[in-house]
């Protein structure tokens, strides 16, 4: 497979252990968005925090193994590496119990995360990651000094409690993309009064916010693909479900990708839909993408600029 190294991307926020039935599985929506992204052929790197303890190291030996960039990873002396359980209903989809007081609750905003930042040709950032005051405040000054033309990736990923309403509306605000489910759109709809059935809703979204994209994934019902240049819907890839963990953020990664080097919106979507349908027949959050996925993300002469 040819790969490019030409874009730059950059996951923000939680990187932690999923404690699945089958056994822990490295994960954390940034962290699975940036492994993705890597394999896709991206150069790819993770700002986030872990603990000083054996977990912690064992994060950052496997996601260098997999090649990619930690340096801004932090080690936190004190608070562990994150952990969340996961349990599973019969369709293999996920319920999460996601632990408090540990590191990535503590990132900060550090010199060598600013230039990461501002050096990225895309940042993809979520909720879960501002539940607590210092991670809130890193991640939106990480946020702030993106430049001007990289996209700034939602992926709301609402996690409850771990989300409040001003949460959602910073967040929004900041992206110049939106990704999010069903389930997540149902919350949205009422909170900012949008009218209409999901087709509709995008529109609105991304006309109050001012984005570029929008991605809404349906589970089993595939996708719809907003961009100004139309609308695509995509049916979905059928596929036996092992577990849907990290199937998103494999979505988020071929969308990225697939915007800055400006492909036509539906070899995008079925590419993002083909990605992240493998991912489901795939234990845990990072499995190795089959060549036949890893399709070539060459950019144009001039890089997508929003």
């Amino acid at each position: 497979m040819t790969t490019s190294a030409t874009f730059r991307v950059v996951g923000l926020g939680e990187v932690l252990w999923d404690l699945l039935p089958s056994g822990p599985q490295l994960g954390g929506a940034p962290g699975n968005f940036a492994y993705h992204a890597h394999a896709l052929g991206a150069r790819a790197q993770v700002i986030s925090r872990v603990g000083n303890d054996e977990n912690g190291r064992e994060s950052i030996r496997l996601l260098q193994a997999r090649g990619l960039d930690c340096s801004t990873i932090q080690l936190d002396e004190t608070a562990p590496t994150g952990t969340v359980t996961v349990a599973l209903s019969g369709h293999g989809v996920p319920a999460f119990t996601i632990h408090e007081n540990v590191a990535w609750d503590r990132i900060t905003a550090t010199p060598e995360a600013l230039s990461a930042v501002r050096e990225a040709d895309a940042i993809c950032f979520g909720t879960l990651a501002q539940r607590e005051a210092r991670s809130r405040d890193a991640l939106r000054a990480l946020v702030s000094v993106a430049q001007a033309g990289a996209l700034r990736i939602l992926d709301l990923n609402l996690r409850a409690p771990h989300w409040q309403r001003e949460i959602i509306l910073w967040s929004m605000s900041a992206a110049s993309v939106l990704k999010l489910n069903h389930e997540e759109l149902a919350t949205l709809a009422p909170m900012l009064q949008l009218a209409g059935d999901e087709r509709e809703c995008v529109v609105q979204l991304a006309g109050r916010y001012g984005l570029v994209a929008v991605a809404l994934t349906r589970g089993p019902r595939g996708s719809l693909l907003w961009t100004p240049r139309g609308i695509v819907e995509h049916e979905g890839v059928a596929v036996e479900v092992r577990d849907t963990v990290g199937s998103g953020d494999a979505f988020t990664a071929a969308l990225a990708l697939g915007l800055l080097a400006q492909w036509p919106l539906s070899e995008i979507s079925d590419h993002a839909n083909a990605v992240a349908a493998y991912v489901c027949s795939r234990h845990g959050a990072m499995p190795v993408l089959p060549d036949a996925l890893q399709a070539p993300f060459l950019a144009p002469a001039q890089p997508h600029r929003s």
